[in-house]
């Protein structure tokens, strides 16, 4: 029976346990998309808290694809250079550090969310089709020759991640974000080769899915991101996800990391706990590829009962972690695991659990400022 504090080896990385950070836009980055002391307090503690894989956010392979002004990016040298500290940081935590690459499409050019509106100054954005979001602006419709160079800008920023000592690189494909735009027919009707039937609306994730695989090393483990459904009828689907999934793992894509909705402003979403786990579910026995499951999961007997009901491979927090960092070392404590750690520096503020075993590790010097 396999229990949420396992190790989990993809390709030729272990995480020292089944529970992942999300990752979760900061919009806290330098002018030059940089990541700055904000993401490395941030990240660092949520490794510290003993979680076995953190995530950074998403970041633009292209200045026009973030979300925000104020979002990373990973498309130049600086930029590579700070994402290095950071990924450092993550590892001496005890975490595999991994980073999400993405392209925000008609979701881009915004303020931060506790901002709303349009960046000011913005640039163009663009989408599969001249289709807005809600009340976001139209976006150009990207012509055929802009879209043949979209995979290549996702393998140079997975070049660059590598360098900069991620663990695992993760295309973004859900959220209603650039790749998911073209997957869905609610934002793609276009009538050529990267729109219409099934086939052609995967196209342009299933080449950038090909550009990145062979960008990194073969020992790392590459991880999608979709959006099992857009929660409209008429939109992407389960089924869909399935058969996709499919062809991602004859890629070389190693786990899937099931979300849903983002796409589309009229989706209707039952929040309840777990509300997305039958979509991991779905896609873990009918693509038979590994899988994390995502989506109000916040109690740690929650979190166990995915994994050992064989429903997903790995657990993924967002919201939790945010409250608290140290989610994981008190889920195991709660579960009888206590090698899930604290680090030594902090070992008598967890007093009150008895003498936890640590690992020495965690308490090598952090990378100087």
């Amino acid at each position: 029976m396999t229990h949420l504090f396992d190790p989990l080896t993809l390709r030729g990385v272990t995480f020292r346990n089944r529970i992942g950070v999300a990752p979760m836009c900061q919009y806290s980055a330098a002018e030059d998309a940089r990541p700055t002391e904000w993401h490395l307090a941030h990240l660092l503690q949520r490794a510290l808290g003993g979680a076995g894989l953190v995530c950074v956010e998403a970041t633009g392979v292209l200045p026009e694809g973030r979300i925000t002004p104020t979002c990373l990016g990973l498309w130049n040298d600086a930029q590579e250079s700070s994402h290095a500290r950071l990924a450092q940081a993550i590892a001496r935590g005890g975490a595999v550090p991994g980073i999400q690459l993405a392209h925000a499409g008609r979701k881009a050019s915004r303020r931060p969310t506790w901002q709303r509106g349009p960046a000011e100054p913005g640039w163009e954005i663009v989408g599969p089709s001249a289709a807005a979001f809600g009340d976001y602006a139209t976006p150009h419709a990207l012509t055929p020759e802009e879209i043949e160079a979209l995979p290549k800008a996702f393998a140079d920023s997975a070049r660059r991640a590598v360098r900069a000592g991620y663990g695992f690189v993760e295309l973004h494909g859900a959220h209603g974000y650039l790749l998911h735009q073209f997957l869905s027919p609610l934002s793609n009707t276009r009538n050529d080769a990267w729109g219409g039937d099934f086939a052609g609306r995967a196209r342009l994730l299933l080449d950038a899915t090909d550009a990145v695989r062979a960008a990194i090393p073969d020992a790392m483990p590459l991880v999608v991101r979709l959006s099992h459904t857009d929660w409209v009828a008429g939109g992407w689907d389960t089924e869909e996800t399935v058969a996709l999934s499919r062809l991602l793992k004859a890629k070389g894509v190693d786990l899937i990391s099931v979300t849903s909705g983002g796409l589309d402003h009229r989706q209707k979403i039952d929040l309840v706990p777990l509300y997305q786990v039958p979509g991991a579910e779905a896609v873990r026995q009918g693509a038979e590829i590994p899988v994390a499951a995502v989506g109000l999961i916040t109690t740690p007997e929650e979190a166990q009962a995915v994994v050992t009901e064989g429903r997903a491979d790995m657990v993924l927090l967002a919201r939790a972690v945010l409250r608290n960092p140290y989610w994981p070392a008190q889920a195991a404590i709660a579960l009888g695991r206590p090698e899930a750690l604290v680090p030594p520096q902090y070992d008598r503020g967890w007093a009150d659990w008895g003498k936890l075993p640590v690992e020495l590790a965690v308490a090598e010097p952090m990378p100087a400022l």
